[in-house]
């Protein structure tokens, strides 16, 4: 059986910020002028419906993208706004849009972390976590909120961040995946906001479903997601192989791994791979493969078994 490639990354991608951009029957995108190396060109709002609508991930609380979504929505009722996650470019908008449209917050609960701190932790996205956050519906896997011609069923993608909800788009195939899988890039799962082994359940589940289009937070869409996914999975696996081997070959601290397996990686982003890398350890440790002294951190120091 032929193996499963690494995931084809794409980096095209046409920003138009302010512009409500067609993506596909009945669903615009506004991308938000937030582009940073974790945000790719910026974070992408989808307006779904016609008349009577539902905004998905209305984005941080930036007056122009604001205005952007007030103009794209003239006229229209809005109804329903999901939030997949509440990492601050995604959801602080929520609580404005609200309270001038008076629709509904939907999303899977409060932020809250995978795990609890370790002592002495600290949790180096705290300042990224809209803690004030809170929906007017806590949604449960599988759970539907219906509009005007669509409907959203949330599906719990856990990982990213302990809350991650991606929407699935009536039976047309299409999901809206948020930062659980995107095509420029591959999630960032840093402990304690995210887990790996919740990462690599959730790409599990989505694999079992058969849909055709994924219109994500960040950057364009993916176009074969079964492929995608099955890509991703393999770019974990390989990135937990290259871990073990680190360590095999005497490497102890997650700083060393680092250097060495992402040492073609922009170094801005060396450090949200030292977390990557404790991702790893939290679940090879958890499985027994790898040994440390206490819970598993970005200082411990790491042995084969």
């Amino acid at each position: 059986m032929k193996k499963s490639a690494a995931p084809a990354f794409n980096l095209e991608f046409q920003s138009a910020y302010g512009e409500a951009v067609p993506v596909a029957d009945h669903v615009q995108r506004i991308t938000v002028n937030n582009p940073s190396p974790f945000t790719f060109h910026g974070t992408n709002s989808y307006i779904v419906g016609d008349r009577s609508v539902a905004v998905i991930d209305p984005g941080p609380d930036d007056e122009a993208h604001f205005q952007a979504l007030m103009k794209a929505l003239k006229g229209r009722e809005v109804t329903h706004i999901a939030v997949s996650h509440t990492h601050r470019d995604h959801s602080p908008l929520a609580r404005r849009l609200k309270a001038e449209t008076g629709a509904l917050i939907v999303a899977e609960g409060p932020h809250r972390a995978a795990r609890p701190l370790h002592a002495g932790e600290t949790n180096p996205f705290a300042e990224s976590s809209d803690t004030d956050f809170l929906p007017d519906l806590a949604l449960s896997h599988g759970e539907r909120v219906t509009g005007d011609g669509w409907s959203l069923t949330a599906l719990l993608t856990p990982g990213h961040t302990a809350n991650h909800a991606a929407f699935a788009l009536g039976d047309t195939g299409i999901l809206f995946s948020a930062d659980h899988v995107m095509a420029w890039a591959t999630s960032i799962v840093a402990p304690p906001d995210g887990a790996m082994a919740d990462y690599m359940a959730s790409l599990e589940m989505l694999l079992e479903r058969d849909d055709r289009l994924y219109l994500p937070g960040h950057g364009g869409p993916v176009l074969e997601p079964a492929a995608f996914l099955r890509g991703l999975r393999t770019h974990r696996k390989m990135r937990e192989r290259a871990v073990k081997e680190r360590i095999r070959k005497g490497d102890r601290l997650i700083a060393d791994m680092v250097k060495a397996i992402y040492k073609d990686t922009d170094p801005r982003l060396h450090g949200a791979a030292a977390l990557s890398v404790l991702a790893h350890l939290e679940d090879l440790v958890e499985r027994g493969e790898v040994v440390t002294e206490g819970p598993p951190s970005l200082n411990g120091t790491y042995l084969p078994v």
